[in-house]
């Protein structure tokens, strides 16, 4: 697998996932039916170093992106946010791409980083927890789920 800095000629490659995934309603915080041109701008904005991930067929199987969580005094405090192909999960895909941000972060100067809105249902929560970042706490109830009802929404940190 290769994972490598995005262009701007990825995006045709990673909505169709992003998309997917938004409007399953079981991971982000975003609205499901935000339009591709807003998704765009939420994966991709200013500030943003994203990532994607290759197969050996050259397939975009996931993304990835790291950014400031605060500013100010606290913009050495990352956050990421990742994403993949939901047809591509369990292959080492999601891990590849946190051991490559985690790097990234870090040899970008960032101190921590930060999820803000872990769904305590996610299957990510034990990749996280295993790479080394702790739930500070829960935000009971926070996340409508699509198939669980209200779940709560954890915040998690590790430092780097």
């Amino acid at each position: 697998m290769l994972i490598r800095e995005a262009a701007a000629d990825d995006w045709p490659r990673i909505w169709p996932f992003w998309h997917r995934i938004v409007a399953a309603r079981e991971t982000y915080t975003w609205d499901p039916d935000t339009s591709e041109e807003a998704a765009r701008a939420l994966w991709m904005g200013p500030g943003k170093q994203v990532y994607v991930a290759e197969d050996d067929t050259g397939a975009v199987v996931g993304s990835a992106y790291v950014a400031p969580n605060y500013g100010g005094p606290a913009a050495r405090i990352a956050n990421a946010g990742f994403m993949v192909d939901p047809e591509r999960s369990g292959r080492g895909v999601g891990r590849a791409l946190a051991e490559h941000i985690l790097t990234a972060a870090r040899a970008d100067g960032y101190r921590g980083m930060v999820f803000n809105a872990v769904v305590e249902t996610n299957p990510a929560v034990k990749l996280w927890s295993s790479l080394g970042f702790t739930i500070l706490g829960t935000v009971p109830d926070a996340y409508e789920h699509a198939r669980h009802g209200l779940v709560g929404l954890h915040i998690m940190y590790r430092a780097l």
